[in-house]
């Protein structure tokens, strides 16, 4: 396994993003980018990474708040995403920078590109499908938050959408889900949904336990949303 931090440019605003691969030859692969939860790029999302790479792929886990900034409680973490979630266009330039500077790896086949996330990152990624970039061919949104842009008409979406929801999610609730298939389908998109019930937000994370909130993890749905993810990229780069 090799892994490097590589720093981009959004504007003034560098990042700083960590790549990974198997090491088992200089051809290019496949990449998939990796968009973080509400706390910056951390362990979970360069684990995750670690192990795309070991699937074969050229990983790339995004740093979407810029280099150094991360949180370490809800306050902190509300406080960065926010600036993202008020506007939603800057949020889009700074996952297209992210999205360049990943085609930019010598690794790269920049013919097969795709992007997950994982909560906030769903609704990165979601926004990548949305942005109608011909480069990246398909989003995977682990629990994430769908509440479109709103930022102009939508384009024809051609990115494939797989979306890996936890049902009784209290951040994006049944109507919400309606809401972002309705959507889609009204942008054309190749999209499918996989609902778990008796599952809540950020299921994917064993770090999670905040009950309370409506945030736990939960082993089966991690591992079928994996396996689901798995089928998905294997599907859109044959």
């Amino acid at each position: 396994m090799q892994s490097e931090y590589i720093d981009y440019q959004d504007g003034s605003t560098t990042c700083e993003a960590y790549a990974a691969h198997d090491g088992k030859s200089d051809a290019r692969r496949p990449c998939v980018l990796i968009s973080h939860a509400w706390a910056g790029q951390s362990d979970g999302e360069r684990e995750v990474a670690d192990r795309l790479a070991g699937l074969g792929y050229l990983a790339f886990a995004l740093d979407n708040y810029g280099k150094g900034r991360r949180g370490t409680s809800m306050e902190e973490n509300g406080k960065l995403m926010q600036p993202f979630i008020d506007d939603r266009k800057m949020l889009r330039d700074r996952l297209l920078s992210g999205l360049t500077a990943a085609q930019k790896h010598p690794l790269c086949d920049p013919e097969r590109i795709a992007a997950i996330g994982y909560c906030f990152g769903g609704l990165c990624v979601l926004d990548l499908a949305r942005s109608a970039d011909p480069r990246v061919r398909g989003v995977v949104s682990f629990h994430g938050l769908f509440g479109a842009p709103g930022i102009g008409e939508q384009k024809p979406i051609s990115a494939k959408v797989l979306i890996l929801h936890g049902w009784d999610d209290p951040m994006a609730t049944p109507d919400n889900v309606l809401e972002v298939t309705r959507e889609l389908t009204a942008a054309g998109a190749d999209w499918q949904l996989h609902a778990y019930g008796a599952t809540v937000h950020a299921f994917s994370n064993p770090e999670a336990n905040l009950p309370e909130h409506g945030i736990l993890y939960k082993e089966s749905a991690a591992r079928r949303s994996w396996q689901a993810m798995k089928n998905f990229l294997e599907e859109i780069f044959s």
